[in-house]
């Protein structure tokens, strides 16, 4: 696991799968993570995460024992654990490819998009990037979609910007904002001249020309857009087979459920 929780919320929504006291034929619910498809899930691989967060270079950031806040983020690393727990499983049904790879890191778009909690899923476990693979493989982004995002993020043509220097210091400018005469004076200086129009005076240090447009065979947003329709894939399906397929104990619900007594998001 490397990623923690956030402060405010742990990242993601509640997920819909409701905590139980337990199931036929269970250990007791105290050894208990949850139950995957019916099946229990010991507590060890949780209760062994958190020993080494508490003897880790770390622990001096981890909330006191015993808190509520040190009761969150119990649930949120209980909700890692099911999580890489439940994709472990799905591999193992699809015949996925999931051991030996070694962690990852996603970037901040991505780690935000997936969630606090699936972020640190996908980043330590290899079967939980091999179901993502699987499950958002026919993922596509319509030339519809990335016409609407061209649309929606269209600005106008930059134009150049001087370097100036004024009694008031250094700074930059588009010509357009300057005073006119001012602009007019400095738009025939060369570098290093210094003008006055009316009660401006300013040195020309540098003139910065605005970047080419990159024309049509240049990268556009369709990977940045496919990338992000993946990770909205990914974290419904997730939704969905948290739902359907985990049952929780108490005290291990997730950290967002509003029903559980240490859900106390404030500002």
């Amino acid at each position: 696991m490397t990623r923690g929780p956030s402060h405010h919320g742990y990242g993601d929504p509640a997920g819909g799968y409701a905590p139980v006291t337990g199931e036929p034929d269970a250990p007791g619910v105290g050894a208990v993570l949850g139950w995957l498809d019916g099946k229990p899930l010991p507590r060890a691989e949780l209760d062994r995460r958190l020993a080494a967060l508490r003897t880790g270079p770390r622990s001096t950031a981890l909330p006191a024992p015993g808190t509520a806040e040190d009761r969150q983020l119990t649930r949120w690393v209980a909700q890692v654990v099911l999580t890489e727990e439940l994709c472990a499983a799905e591999a193992a049904a699809r015949g996925l490819a999931a051991d030996g790879a070694p962690p990852v890191r996603l970037d901040q778009r991505a780690a935000v998009e997936l969630g606090s909690i699936a972020a640190a899923a996908y980043e330590g476990s290899a079967a939980v990037r091999a179901v993502y693979g699987a499950v958002t493989a026919d993922v596509t982004v319509s030339p519809a979609e990335v016409a609407a995002y061209r649309e929606s993020t269209a600005r106008p043509p930059a134009g150049p910007v001087w370097r100036l220097r004024t009694p008031d210091g250094e700074f930059d400018a588009e010509p357009g904002t300057l005073p006119a005469d001012l602009a007019g004076a400095l738009g025939s200086a060369v570098p290093g001249q210094t003008v006055t129009a009316g009660p401006w005076t300013a040195t020309l240090l540098a003139r910065r020309e605005p970047a080419p447009d990159p024309g049509p065979g240049s990268p556009g947003p369709e990977g940045a857009l496919l990338d992000a329709a993946r990770r909205l894939a990914f974290v419904r399906w997730l939704d969905h087979a948290r739902a359907h397929r985990l049952r929780l104990v108490p005290g291990l619900e997730h950290p967002g459920d509003p029903a559980q007594p240490d859900n106390h998001h404030r500002h």
